[in-house]
């Protein structure tokens, strides 16, 4: 119990640097591209920056290319999902494109760390 708390705290922390990492990309992204391309790439950016820290902090297991490939289909649904709260967000409920890629990434933590700890902690053949 003390280990899932532990591994939880770390996953928000990481999560929470993330989101600046990410937001500040975003922003900066925002004012030469559209907003959806700038929540594109820094997505993206995000994406790898994750992995990094889900692998090496929260949930500490080696770095894989393997597992590194396959970080990014999981975020698949993730991102279409959030791009479309993010539209909903922005375009039909009237909320700013600068503070909506929060409240998405908020909206969405619960799964990202079920998906994170699923692919990451995953046994792969050569380890088994």
């Amino acid at each position: 119990m003390i280990q899932r708390s532990k591994r939880w705290a770390w996953f928000l922390l990481c999560g929470l640097i993330n989101t600046g990492f990410s937001y500040a990309i975003y922003l900066l992204l925002k004012l030469v591209l559209s907003y959806q391309v700038a929540y594109f790439l820094a997505y993206v950016a995000g994406v790898v920056f994750s992995y990094l820290v889900n692998s090496l902090l929260v949930f500490r297991v080696p770095l894989s290319w393997r597992k590194f490939m396959s970080f990014p289909l999981v975020y698949v649904v993730q991102y279409v999902s959030g791009a479309l709260l993010l539209r909903l967000m922005v375009e039909e409920i009237g909320i700013s494109n600068n503070w909506a890629p929060l409240l998405v990434t908020a909206a969405l933590l619960p799964i990202t760390y079920l998906l994170s700890k699923l692919l990451l902690m995953r046994k792969t053949k050569s380890s088994s």
